[in-house]
């Protein structure tokens, strides 16, 4: 832990990565895990675009427990400190996977989401905005919810299967790994690609990283520090950076 904390005090530009595993605290599922949404659902029928063009039900009723109940998690200790090292001005910017809007709950401000976010839906035919709030009152009510404008069908704005991800906010990504001289990595499997690639800049620029995942990594052999329990290195990191 000493080790952990001194390489986040001598960071002069921290950018933080997460996955899935830092909300796994807040009691939400990851997707490749022991318990994760994977090994209950088809992932090439939950996040396929093509699929969920022709049948969005699958998506709606399938994610209404663990995307469309948000407004009952709260962010974990991860979540919670990660902001308060923003506000410190020790982590410069958080580059995530995720789509449960935990951190901008847990008051970080320079949030790169690489795979989107739920918190804007839209119509495929009319391009009618819904707010998170309307689309989740009818899916916990089980129903799909149609474009009450012109009865299109309704996408989140997540990035799906077979989607490119926003050309921009990968390129904001990508600047924020070339400029960090430390990363740290939360989370993630690291095997989701583009998104995956994003640590290699800090690598290859002579940054160094650190790995906290419960599970291997394809960079754990990269890494600077590594560990698997991200509750441990956080209570740490609380105590020791006031």
């Amino acid at each position: 832990m000493n080790q952990l904390i001194e390489m986040i005090q001598e960071a002069s530009y921290l950018v933080v990565f997460t996955g899935a595993g830092v909300s796994t605290l807040s009691g939400i599922r990851d997707f490749r895990g022991k318990q994760g949404i994977y090994r209950e659902f088809d992932a090439d029928r939950l996040f396929d675009l093509h699929f969920f063009l022709k049948d969005p039900s699958y998506y709606y009723l399938n994610t209404k427990n663990f995307i469309y109940n948000l407004d009952s998690k709260q962010p974990s200790l991860v979540h919670l400190e990660c902001a308060r090292l923003e506000q410190k001005g020790i982590v410069r910017s958080l580059i995530t996977q995720n789509i449960d809007l935990l951190h901008q709950k847990a008051g970080s401000r320079r949030v790169i989401e690489l795979h989107g976010s739920p918190e804007i839906h839209r119509c495929l035919e009319c391009e009618k905005s819904f707010s998170f709030d309307w689309i989740a009152e009818r899916v916990k009510r089980d129903e799909v919810p149609w474009c009450d404008r012109c009865g299109g069908i309704v996408k989140p704005g997540v990035t799906f299967f077979s989607e490119m991800l926003d050309a921009d906010v990968l390129e904001q990504a990508r600047q924020e790994a070339l400029r960090a001289d430390l990363m740290l990595i939360l989370g993630s499997s690291l095997v989701v690609h583009p998104a995956a690639s994003i640590p290699y800049f800090t690598l290859d620029h002579g940054g160094r990283l650190a790995i906290i995942n419960d599970g291997e990594t394809p960079l754990d052999p990269h890494a600077a520090f590594r560990h698997n329990d991200l509750e441990t290195c956080f209570r740490a990191i609380a105590q020791a950076i006031q």
